[in-house]
C-alpha cells in the first residue's frame, strides 16, 4: 500500500523533472527567438507544473511535521529555490543579451542540481553548514 507521503513524493519528483525539462526547453526557444515561446504550452503550462510542485512539497512538509525554518536542509532548499527563480527570470526575461541569458540559464541549472543534492541527502551543504 502506497502512503500519502509516497504519493506526494512521486508527484513531486515528476513535477521536478517536468519543471527542469520545461525550463531548458523555454531557454532553448528563447535563445533561438522561436515564435513558439509565446504559445500556451510554453508560456502557461510551466506555471501549472510549478503549482503542482509547490503543492506536493507543502504536502510532504506537512506530513513530515517539520518546520522549514528550523530544518536547515529544507531552509537551504528554499534559499536555493529563490536563487533559481531569480536566475530563471534573468535567463527568460531580464537578460539584455543572449550571453547574459545563457550564463543565467547555466547557473540556474547548477542551482537546480544543488537543490536536488540537498533534498536527496537531507543535509545542508553551503549556507547552514
Amino acid at each position: 500500500m502506497i502512503t500519502t507521503y509516497e504519493w506526494a513524493k512521486y508527484i513531486h519528483v515528476t513535477a521536478i523533472s517536468l519543471s527542469l525539462c520545461g525550463f531548458m526547453l523555454r531557454v532553448f526557444l528563447k535563445m533561438n527567438d522561436s515564435p513558439y515561446q509565446s504559445k500556451y504550452w510554453f508560456a502557461k503550462l510551466p506555471h501549472k507544473v510549478d503549482q503542482i510542485l509547490l503543492a506536493s512539497a507543502l504536502t510532504m512538509v506537512y506530513i513530515m511535521g517539520v518546520n522549514p525554518f528550523t530544518t536547515y536542509w529544507l531552509s537551504e532548499k528554499i534559499t536555493g529555490l529563490v536563487i533559481y527563480i531569480l536566475l530563471g527570470m534573468v535567463a527568460l526575461r531580464w537578460g539584455k543579451t543572449k550571453k547574459i541569458r545563457m550564463i543565467a540559464a547555466t547557473l540556474a541549472v547548477m542551482v537546480f542540481s544543488y537543490i536536488i543534492y540537498v533534498a536527496h541527502y537531507k543535509t545542508p551543504a553551503v549556507i547552514f553548514t
